[in-house]
């Protein structure tokens, strides 16, 4: 399989997108980049995520093939329904996937997911309003959860 990759500098650190012929299979948060190789998959990916950080994209439209157990893509599709400006709380992903005895699975799926901010995982809030755990950092969770209320259209 042919593996692409692209990557970019954001307000938070750079990030990488890793994607295939077909879709992307991951974006997060790195230290060290690989060797740029893009495809027209990258990007388009790449593009939206600058529309993001410039507050001129609040929902993304690219094809995605996150690796991941079946659980934890459901998990993260339902995640995908939390809206932009919006949190929630693990029981509520719980709930949506019919699952509600699931809470601390789907916060383990939470921290697995390898499409940083597409799927927004950074919206999941502690059931008290607090910010809970994100694999980036709380700092990088707080940045994004503020990003998103201050430029809501």
């Amino acid at each position: 399989m042919n593996l692409y990759y692209d990557n970019y500098q954001t307000p938070l650190g750079k990030m990488e997108i890793t994607a295939n012929q077909q879709a992307v299979l991951s974006i997060h948060f790195v230290e060290q980049t690989k060797k740029v190789k893009p495809n027209a998959i990258t990007e388009a990916a790449k593009t939206q995520m600058l529309q993001y950080f410039a507050g001129d994209l609040e929902q993304f439209d690219m094809p995605m093939e996150p690796y991941g157990t079946d659980f934890q893509k459901q998990v993260w599709h339902a995640l995908t329904s939390v809206d932009y400006g919006e949190t929630c709380c693990y029981s509520d992903i719980a709930n949506i996937i019919s699952n509600p005895k699931a809470v601390r699975a789907v916060g383990a799926a939470n921290g697995k997911n390898p499409m940083t901010i597409v799927v927004p995982c950074h919206r999941i809030i502690g059931r008290d309003g607090s910010l809970t755990g994100y694999a980036s950092g709380m700092d990088k969770k707080a940045w994004l959860l503020n990003h998103e209320a201050n430029t809501l259209f």
